[in-house]
């Protein structure tokens, strides 16, 4: 047993993805088992359907009849995912579920590694993408809960601040 919490795919009746997380993050609530059961997901994307020429934007889920349980594996944890209504069975030969592995869980898009950046306030950078490619700025501010950052850029002989996210820049 580990300490630390892995992602699990568990099988759920088709259609019943969505309430299986309600049911299990129910459970972990009333039992106090946050630090065990720690997150719970059905991946979804969006999907634009045209009907009656208008456009409609749809969450598709990514992989019907299955939900992604970020969690400690115990006894306990185990039961209570096994046991919990609509779930049919974790994923992995025989009754051993088997955690995904971190490419796995990068690949699907669960846990969005935060893209990180070695600029500091002061620093120059260049535009790599967007409507600002290859305009050079100074960076003044940095929001790394957004990842985001303001640069000053001269456009048209005048200074202005542009919000870009990091990885629309490189330092000079």
């Amino acid at each position: 047993m580990t300490d630390i919490a892995k992602w699990y795919v568990v099988h759920t009746y088709s259609g019943h993805e969505n309430k299986v997380k309600l049911n299990l993050e129910k459970i972990v609530e009333n039992r106090g088992m946050e630090d065990v059961i720690q997150e719970i997901e059905v991946p979804t994307e969006e999907v634009i359907e045209i009907k009656n020429g208008k456009k409609k934007v749809k969450q598709r889920k990514i992989f019907p009849g299955y939900v992604l349980v970020k969690m400690l594996m115990t006894n306990e944890s185990w039961y209570v995912v096994r046991n919990t209504r609509g779930v049919t069975g974790f994923v992995g030969p025989g009754s051993k579920p088997v955690p995904l592995t971190d490419d796995e869980v990068k690949n699907m898009g669960i846990e969005a590694s935060l893209p990180e950046i070695n600029v500091t306030v002061g620093d120059s950078v260049r535009v790599i993408t967007g409507p600002f490619e290859s305009f050079i700025g100074v960076v003044k501010d940095l929001n790394h809960e957004k990842s985001t950052l303001k640069v000053m850029i001269s456009m048209f002989g005048r200074d202005t601040s542009v919000e870009l996210e990091y990885t629309q820049v490189e330092k000079l």
